[in-house]
């Protein structure tokens, strides 16, 4: 909504006093390269005030400082480029969001079929009780029956999640799962279940949602009828409600009574999310509400395994392209784990990071064109049609300048987005081994995630190795460490420690896993298929020995044999996932045009995650012309003008002031910046007008006099609750504070 001033003509007096539009502060981020002009001091009257400048200009991204002024080619060129991004931004978004939807799907899928066929066999065991005809089922009142009969199956799936918001997503697919095998669902929320909704509002509820429709009286026997017109008992009928111990204990216990009575007319399974333990049960509800309940216990993924599956999908194997630095990834994780381990938290800090690399990177456009050709091989084609502005910013990367490349060409442009590509893929894979080695012994992918991604362990990992072999991996036999090139890899020395204590059939199963992960690689995979066949040669061998009938002694020779044999195989498996994290586990902040795909800025992060609104709602008041896009205010600077938005004026004559501002002075600014010319400049005329003429005058003046007073009124009013001012107090009722005065 645009002011009446934000066009180039000056509004007339007419217009400004019927302008009484409020002015909204919530805008988008200014743009990063946003500049402040400089400003002089403003006249006021006969005074004038040297202003205290506040500097909101925000930082430079670090990665892209050089090659953004080349890239500002005008505005044609910033829309284009804009635009450009924002698509890249909105393909690779929804490719990683319906990817971590299909992973939490997939997921949950097992235990969802495992929900449904004990949603069916008690179906079964309660239509075994009897069925009734249309008559009796549509009775205004429960059938009295024996109290087995009026057992409520209750299923009971813990969730091991702190926040409701995870439980949400998981409850709804539940319901359409169960909607898609025939039965009746219903999804309640906890807060359906509260002392000031009562047992009515849940019946209220629960008819809306199967009904569909409102009903002034709330009764189980319309329940029924709509039942039975359903198709008489062929399919059951489920509640699902996402959090037991949200909900009012007084509430549920006679909604459970309620149900029990009707159970032989309505099939009701009741399903109940759980975050704690199956106590919690007992906590909330009496005994007499316990004994109506059959419960069957299920139990969904940890958040920790749901994680992993995510950053495996979205992270390892790059669903989308985009990638993190080892500082942002570790952030996250500990954004993570502060947030009680809530994977829509993690989700939301991501999707930032996602904003802030295709907002800060001007050539983050490519990185669609990179991940989604058809074609694998990218050094025969230019994966992207680049003028030669663009060549230029990508030899001028700081990857480009450090490794020295040659002066801008396309053939070695698109060799080396190949050699990015064709070098991840390498490091996915062995991220995945060492994921699927440690995964039986508590490693989670997000902290090995984290461990491969750091470029200093790979520096050193490198110069270690030019040492020579007395820097080769040593187990001590005091404290049991690893030395040398994975001495600081603290998960990845893990794993090998447990490889080597793997039996045959754990490694062999291991071996099959790796054998999957390293299709595309060959140098690897053939390494892998060679110690298969030493496993299972060995894996066989052992088993002749047992089943051929020897000597005790003879015997205990053979197995010290085949453990020997067993422990020289789990050798050469850490050697080989040493040689795998040596060669091939290059961190992307390692491999030249990484700035394209991966964001690092992870000060950026913190502040858009932490959030700033403060600073943000300053810098949208001192520059509101560029997002209403008015001409005329953009000309003046920081200079207050008529045509600009009243709560702007207002802030901008808050910097001639310092902690505290006087009311009355503040006012006479403001009303000698927005009155029009003829009213605030008077002439003294040389002959007396007429009485008619002198009112008429007079009460245009209080006309414009009131409408100035409401501008101000309502400015200071905004300003206070954006958080920029604190009111008069009694000792000083004619001074407001400023609260902010930048950071």
């Amino acid at each position: 909504m645009a002011p009446s001033g934000a066009s180039d003509s000056p509004a007339t007096p007419e217009k400004a006093e019927r302008n009484l539009q409020p002015f909204f502060v919530l805008h988008k981020a200014s743009h990063c390269n946003a500049e402040r002009k400089s400003t002089g001091g403003v006249r006021t009257g006969s005074k004038t005030r040297t202003r205290r400048r506040i500097d909101l200009t925000p930082p430079r991204p670090k990665s892209s400082e050089g090659s953004e002024a080349e890239f500002d080619g005008g505005d044609n060129d910033d829309n284009h480029d804009h635009q450009l991004r924002t698509d890249a931004f909105n393909h690779a978004w929804s490719k990683i969001e319906s990817t971590i939807k299909d992973v939490l799907r997939n997921i949950n899928a097992d235990a969802f079929n495992d929900v449904h066929c004990w949603v069916q066999s008690s179906f079964n065991e309660i239509r075994s009780n009897g069925m009734l005809d249309r008559a009796k089922a549509t009775r205004p009142y429960p059938i009295v029956t024996n109290p087995i009969s009026k057992q409520l199956y209750t299923g009971l799936v813990f969730t091991k999640n702190m926040e409701l918001v995870d439980d949400l997503l998981t409850f709804e697919d539940l319901g359409l799962h169960l909607k898609s095998r025939g039965c009746h669902v219903a999804n309640l929320s906890s807060f359906d279940f509260s002392a000031k909704n009562g047992i009515d509002g849940c019946l209220r509820g629960l008819l809306r949602l199967f009904v569909k429709t409102s009903l002034d009286v709330a009764d189980m026997s319309v329940l029924a009828l709509w039942y039975i017109d359903q198709g008489d008992y062929d399919n059951p009928v489920v509640v699902i409600i996402d959090d037991l111990e949200r909900c009012c204990g007084s509430v549920l216990t006679d909604f459970i009574l309620m149900l029990s009575e009707w159970v032989v007319k309505i099939p009701i399974i009741l399903i109940f999310g759980v975050a704690t333990s199956v106590d919690a049960l007992r906590n909330i509800l009496p005994s007499h509400a316990l004994q109506c309940l059959s419960c069957h216990k299920f139990i969904l993924g940890s958040p920790a395994e749901r994680m992993d599956a995510i950053i495996e999908a979205v992270l390892v194997k790059r669903c989308s392209g985009f990638s993190v630095g080892h500082k942002v990834a570790v952030f996250l994780r500990n954004y993570f784990l502060r947030q009680d381990g809530t994977l829509t938290s993690f989700v939301r800090a991501l999707k930032i990071a996602i904003v802030q690399h295709f907002s800060m990177e001007p050539l983050s456009f490519i990185l669609w064109g990179l991940f989604h050709k058809d074609s694998q091989d990218l050094s025969s084609e230019r994966p992207v049609s680049l003028p030669e502005t663009v060549l230029k910013q990508l030899f001028s990367l700081p990857s480009c300048r450090r490794n020295e490349l040659a002066e801008p060409n396309e053939e070695i442009f698109a060799q080396g987005l190949a050699d990015l590509k064709r070098l991840q893929n390498f490091w996915s894979s062995v991220v995945l081994c060492l994921f699927e080695a440690g995964k039986s012994h508590e490693i989670t992918l997000l902290d090995l995630y984290c461990e491969t991604l750091d470029p200093e362990l790979h520096h050193s990992r490198a110069s270690d190795h030019h040492l020579g072999p007395e820097a080769a991996v040593v187990m001590s036999s005091s404290d049991h460490h690893v030395h040398g090139p994975l001495q600081n890899h603290v998960f990845i020395s893990q794993v090998v420690r447990k490889v080597r204590d793997l039996p045959l059939v754990s490694l062999n199963q291991l071996l099959n896993r790796w054998e999957k992960h390293t299709k595309g690689i060959i140098e690897i995979h053939e390494k892998v298929r060679e110690l298969q066949s030493i496993v299972k040669f060995e894996d066989g061998k052992a088993l002749k020995r047992e089943l051929t009938d020897i000597s005790k002694s003879q015997k205990t020779r053979s197995n010290f044999n085949v453990y020997k044999d067993g422990k020289a195989v789990n050798e050469k498996a850490a050697a080989l996932i040493d040689f795998m994290v040596e060669k091939y586990m290059q961190p992307i902040e390692c491999i030249p045009y990484h700035e394209i795909i991966c964001f690092k800025n992870v000060d950026k992060l913190q502040s858009a995650l932490m959030g700033d609104p403060r600073r943000t709602i300053q810098v949208d008041l001192l520059e509101f012309h560029k997002f209403l896009k008015c001409s005329c205010c953009s000309k003046n600077g920081n200079i207050p003008f008529p045509s600009m938005l009243d709560t702007s004026i207002m802030y901008m004559l808050t910097q001639e002031y310092g902690d505290l501002i006087n009311l009355h002075d503040w006012y006479q600014s403001f009303k000698a910046t927005v009155l029009p010319p003829r009213i605030k400049g008077k002439h003294r005329l040389k002959h007396s007008p007429s009485p008619k003429k002198r009112k008429e005058a007079k009460e245009s003046q209080n006309k414009g006099e009131a409408t100035v007073q409401a501008k101000f009124c309502r400015a200071v009013t905004e300003l206070q609750i954006t958080g920029l001012l604190r009111m008069p107090s009694k000792r000083r009722p004619d001074y407001v504070q400023r609260v902010a005065f930048g950071l």
